[in-house]
Protein backbone atom coordinates (compact mmCIF):
# COMPACT_ATOMS: atom_id res chain seq x y z
CA UNK A 1 0.00 0.00 0.00
CA UNK A 2 2.91 2.39 0.76
CA UNK A 3 3.92 2.45 -2.91
CA UNK A 4 0.91 4.71 -3.52
CA UNK A 5 2.68 7.56 -1.74
CA UNK A 6 5.15 10.12 -3.04
CA UNK A 7 8.09 11.08 -0.79
CA UNK A 8 10.03 14.32 -1.07
CA UNK A 9 12.50 16.37 0.94
CA UNK A 10 11.09 19.21 3.00
CA UNK A 11 11.83 22.85 2.20
CA UNK A 12 11.49 26.00 4.27
CA UNK A 13 8.01 26.37 2.76
CA UNK A 14 7.03 23.17 4.63
CA UNK A 15 7.80 24.55 8.11
CA UNK A 16 4.10 25.19 8.74
CA UNK A 17 3.11 21.59 7.92
CA UNK A 18 5.97 20.10 9.94
CA UNK A 19 5.10 22.31 12.91
CA UNK A 20 1.46 21.15 12.67
CA UNK A 21 2.63 17.52 12.69
CA UNK A 22 4.96 18.22 15.64
CA UNK A 23 2.21 19.85 17.68
CA UNK A 24 -0.26 17.08 16.82
CA UNK A 25 2.30 14.42 17.76
CA UNK A 26 2.85 15.89 21.22
CA UNK A 27 -0.89 16.49 21.61
CA UNK A 28 -1.59 12.82 20.79
CA UNK A 29 0.94 11.80 23.45
CA UNK A 30 -0.84 14.04 25.98
CA UNK A 31 2.13 16.39 26.37
CA UNK A 32 0.63 19.54 24.80
CA UNK A 33 -2.63 20.79 26.24
CA UNK A 34 -5.18 22.60 24.07
CA UNK A 35 -4.33 25.97 25.63
CA UNK A 36 -0.64 25.58 24.62
CA UNK A 37 -1.18 23.97 21.23
CA UNK A 38 -1.16 27.11 19.07
CA UNK A 39 1.79 28.73 20.85
CA UNK A 40 3.78 25.50 20.59
CA UNK A 41 2.92 25.14 16.89
CA UNK A 42 3.94 28.73 16.11
CA UNK A 43 7.24 28.50 18.02
CA UNK A 44 8.00 25.18 16.33
CA UNK A 45 7.23 26.67 12.90
CA UNK A 46 9.65 29.54 13.40
CA UNK A 47 12.45 27.31 14.70
CA UNK A 48 11.88 24.72 11.96
CA UNK A 49 11.98 27.39 9.25
CA UNK A 50 15.37 28.58 10.53
CA UNK A 51 16.73 25.04 10.97
CA UNK A 52 15.64 24.04 7.46
CA UNK A 53 17.25 27.17 6.01
CA UNK A 54 20.54 26.47 7.83
CA UNK A 55 20.57 22.75 6.97
CA UNK A 56 20.28 21.76 10.64
CA UNK A 57 17.01 19.95 9.98
CA UNK A 58 16.39 17.58 7.10
CA UNK A 59 12.83 16.39 6.67
CA UNK A 60 10.95 13.94 4.49
CA UNK A 61 7.26 14.28 3.67
CA UNK A 62 4.86 11.82 2.07
CA UNK A 63 1.60 12.44 0.27
CA UNK A 64 -0.72 10.17 -1.72
CA UNK A 65 0.27 10.08 -5.39
CA UNK A 66 -3.06 11.59 -6.43
CA UNK A 67 -3.15 14.26 -3.70
CA UNK A 68 -0.80 17.01 -2.54
CA UNK A 69 -1.85 16.80 1.14
CA UNK A 70 1.07 15.77 3.33
CA UNK A 71 -0.06 12.88 5.53
CA UNK A 72 3.25 11.57 6.89
CA UNK A 73 6.41 13.35 7.93
CA UNK A 74 9.67 12.68 9.74
CA UNK A 75 12.93 14.52 10.10
CA UNK A 76 16.44 14.58 11.46
CA UNK A 77 17.76 17.35 13.67
CA UNK A 78 21.49 17.46 13.04
CA UNK A 79 23.75 18.18 15.98
CA UNK A 80 27.49 18.70 16.18
CA UNK A 81 29.12 17.34 19.29
CA UNK A 82 32.68 16.91 20.40
CA UNK A 83 34.60 14.00 18.88
CA UNK A 84 34.23 10.87 21.01
CA UNK A 85 35.26 7.22 20.99
CA UNK A 86 33.10 5.10 18.71
CA UNK A 87 34.88 1.91 19.67
CA UNK A 88 38.30 1.01 21.06
CA UNK A 89 39.81 1.53 17.61
CA UNK A 90 37.72 4.32 16.09
CA UNK A 91 36.77 7.90 16.83
CA UNK A 92 33.52 9.62 15.96
CA UNK A 93 33.67 13.04 14.35
CA UNK A 94 30.75 14.31 16.43
CA UNK A 95 28.00 14.34 13.80
CA UNK A 96 24.78 13.18 15.42
CA UNK A 97 21.25 12.99 14.13
CA UNK A 98 18.12 12.96 16.24
CA UNK A 99 15.01 11.64 14.51
CA UNK A 100 12.09 13.89 15.37
CA UNK A 101 8.60 14.80 14.21
CA UNK A 102 7.56 11.32 13.11
CA UNK A 103 3.84 11.81 12.59
CA UNK A 104 1.11 10.29 10.45
CA UNK A 105 -2.30 11.86 9.95
CA UNK A 106 -5.09 9.40 10.86
CA UNK A 107 -5.98 8.69 7.20
CA UNK A 108 -2.40 7.55 6.47
CA UNK A 109 -1.86 5.29 9.47
CA UNK A 110 -1.15 1.55 9.31
CA UNK A 111 -0.13 1.74 5.64
CA UNK A 112 3.65 1.39 6.05
CA UNK A 113 4.49 4.96 5.07
CA UNK A 114 6.16 5.99 8.34
CA UNK A 115 8.33 2.88 8.09
CA UNK A 116 9.22 3.82 4.52
CA UNK A 117 10.26 7.33 5.67
CA UNK A 118 12.31 5.92 8.54
CA UNK A 119 14.10 3.52 6.19
CA UNK A 120 14.88 6.51 3.96
CA UNK A 121 16.27 8.39 6.98
CA UNK A 122 18.45 5.43 7.98
CA UNK A 123 19.85 5.13 4.44
CA UNK A 124 20.45 8.89 4.30
CA UNK A 125 22.22 8.92 7.71
CA UNK A 126 24.55 6.15 6.56
CA UNK A 127 25.31 7.97 3.31
CA UNK A 128 25.98 11.16 5.32
CA UNK A 129 28.22 9.14 7.66
CA UNK A 130 26.53 10.32 10.83
CA UNK A 131 28.22 8.94 13.94
CA UNK A 132 24.97 8.38 15.78
CA UNK A 133 21.27 8.28 14.97
CA UNK A 134 18.91 8.37 17.94
CA UNK A 135 15.26 8.99 18.70
CA UNK A 136 12.87 9.14 21.62
CA UNK A 137 10.14 6.57 21.11
CA UNK A 138 6.52 6.93 22.08
CA UNK A 139 4.85 3.75 23.28
CA UNK A 140 2.94 3.56 19.99
CA UNK A 141 6.09 3.87 17.87
CA UNK A 142 8.41 1.62 19.89
CA UNK A 143 7.66 -1.62 18.00
CA UNK A 144 8.36 0.02 14.63
CA UNK A 145 11.67 1.46 15.82
CA UNK A 146 12.78 -1.85 17.32
CA UNK A 147 11.86 -3.63 14.07
CA UNK A 148 14.14 -1.18 12.23
CA UNK A 149 17.08 -1.94 14.54
CA UNK A 150 16.88 0.75 17.22
CA UNK A 151 17.78 -0.43 20.71
CA UNK A 152 17.37 1.02 24.18
CA UNK A 153 20.52 2.85 25.27
CA UNK A 154 22.03 4.03 28.51
CA UNK A 155 20.99 7.66 28.03
CA UNK A 156 19.77 9.44 31.13
CA UNK A 157 18.27 12.88 31.56
CA UNK A 158 17.78 15.22 34.47
CA UNK A 159 14.28 14.79 35.86
CA UNK A 160 11.94 17.76 35.76
CA UNK A 161 11.18 19.33 39.11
Amino acid sequence: MSDLFRIRLATTADAETIAWHRARMFQDMGEVTPNLFETFRAKSRDRLHDALARGEYVGWLASPENDSNIVVGAGVHLQRTLPHPLSRSALAEGRHGVIVNVFTEPEGRRRGVAEMLLRRIIEWSRAERLDRLVLHASEEGRALYERLGFVTSNEMRLADD
